[in-house]
């Protein structure tokens, strides 16, 4: 109801309706011309209309207007948000975290070994975070050096796993005797679910002295821009994160090539602009 309220006082404020009935798609445009001029995020703009729009459904049916003219404006597009991702040495300080708060924490001395493994193959593997916690002991092949991985769609792939992820989950199986069952455990020997996780790792980034915003898919987003970066092929990072488009790997182009602009900028002598 907020959200109605709002829109509602704003274009009031904007432009004063006789009555409800009497306001057009061009007032409608209007307004959003207004606001987008006013530098409002296209977030708010669209959160705004799609009120109105709800609201004026709502008045159609009461029969206090005859048809909902917002049907014939078009919301402003979205805007893309790119994501976010780690550098290669925040990654590296995360990793060394756990080892390093080790005697600082009543805990297991098994649980740092864990949360090392679980972060180092976060980071190897770009699993999402549903998928690594849903691991088993024989999901994880050694000896080939990758991981059954269960996505979305109930769809399997295979993830190559690096070797210091390996030495990480060896240490840690080894250290909290995980034989068979679950890869990743509680105190209590039960699979440690994806919101323990999730809050181990924030904890965690704070320890690190990281932003504690950063979260599991950002270690995802790492993966994928990292691997971009240094030279690996669109198509091989769409198979390795389990995207079923290639649309949606494609994001990471473009926080590649805005890293690469940003250079440019700052390093070519004729880049600036007079």
């Amino acid at each position: 109801m907020t959200t109605y309220r709002t829109a509602i006082e704003a274009f009031r404020k904007f432009r004063p309706p006789r009555s409800w009935a009497s306001v057009s798609a061009a007032d409608y445009r209007a307004w959003m011309l207004e606001m987008m001029k006013r530098d409002m995020a296209r977030s708010s703009v669209r959160l705004r209309l799609s009120a109105l729009r709800a609201f004026h459904a709502f008045l159609l049916r009461r029969n206090f207007v005859e048809k909902n003219v917002l049907r014939e404006v078009l919301l402003p597009k979205a805007e893309k948000q790119l994501p976010r991702f780690m550098s290669a040495r925040q990654v590296e300080s995360l990793i060394e975290t756990p080892a390093a708060q080790e005697k600082k924490q009543q805990a297991p001395a098994w649980m740092a070994a864990r949360d090392t493994a679980i972060i180092e193959l976060f980071y190897s593997t770009g699993m999402r975070l549903s998928e690594l916690g849903g691991l088993d002991v024989s999901d994880v092949d050694v000896i080939g050096e990758t991981a059954r991985v269960t996505g979305k769609g109930a769809k399997e792939r295979v993830c190559p796993i690096g070797g210091p992820a390996l030495v990480a989950i060896s240490k840690y199986r080894q250290a909290a005797r995980v034989h068979s069952g679950p890869l990743f455990i509680n105190k209590s020997r039960a699979r440690l679910s994806t919101r323990t996780i999730w809050d181990m790792i924030r904890s965690r980034l704070v320890q690190a002295g990281l932003p504690a915003n950063l979260s599991p898919h950002k270690l995802r987003h790492s993966f994928a821009t990292h691997l971009l970066d240094n030279g690996a092929d669109l198509r091989s990072v769409q198979t390795l994160l389990g995207h079923a488009s290639l649309s949606t790997t494609q994001i990471y182009t473009h926080v590649t090539i805005e890293r690469l602009k940003r250079a440019y900028e700052s390093a070519h002598p004729r880049a600036a602009a007079e």
